[in-house]
């Protein structure tokens, strides 16, 4: 049992997109075979930006999927793929949560951006919220990747499991 109530993360730093891609279809295709249905699988990534890389992944897997929005639910057949922006209140058997670089999280520009040290806080708070909130959506099984080196917030978020 982990800090955040849920599975323990298996965490993979990849060598670069494709292999992160090869890595998550691989995942994914695992959890099929063991009798998950699509629509118990979840893939979260930080930004819209990422959204490509969850898309291929999912496509690799061979599987159908949808991206979620205020608009767009799960969908009986299909992964769903959103952003960790409207991860808060669902629920999935298996999640992915890719894209953890060192580069997109935190941001860049976010926080090249940042005026103060407050404001600088503020940022890293929000993108440890959402990385919690990300992880927390798997009920049985959790999978986090990047493009190494990942963010620091996944060793941080290890150290407190």
């Amino acid at each position: 049992m982990s800090m955040f109530d849920g599975p323990q993360p298996m965490v993979l730093a990849c060598s670069d997109a494709d292999h992160e891609c090869r890595a998550v279809a691989g995942w994914i295709s695992d959890r099929l075979k063991e009798g998950y249905a699509p629509r118990e699988v979840g893939i979260f990534v930080m930004s819209e930006a990422e959204l490509k890389r969850a898309r291929a992944a999912a496509k690799a897997a061979g599987v159908c999927s949808v991206e979620l929005s205020e608009k767009i639910e799960v969908a009986g057949g299909a992964v769903a793929i959103s952003t960790m922006h409207f991860a808060k209140g669902l629920e999935f058997r298996s999640v992915v949560v890719m894209a953890c670089d060192d580069e997109v999280i935190s941001q860049s520009e976010r926080i090249e951006s940042v005026a103060d040290d407050s404001d600088l806080k503020e940022v890293y708070n929000t993108e440890r919220h959402l990385l919690y909130v990300a992880w927390t959506r798997a009920r049985d099984h959790l999978l986090v990747t990047g493009v190494s080196p990942v963010s620091e917030f996944v060793d941080d978020f290890l150290k407190g499991s």
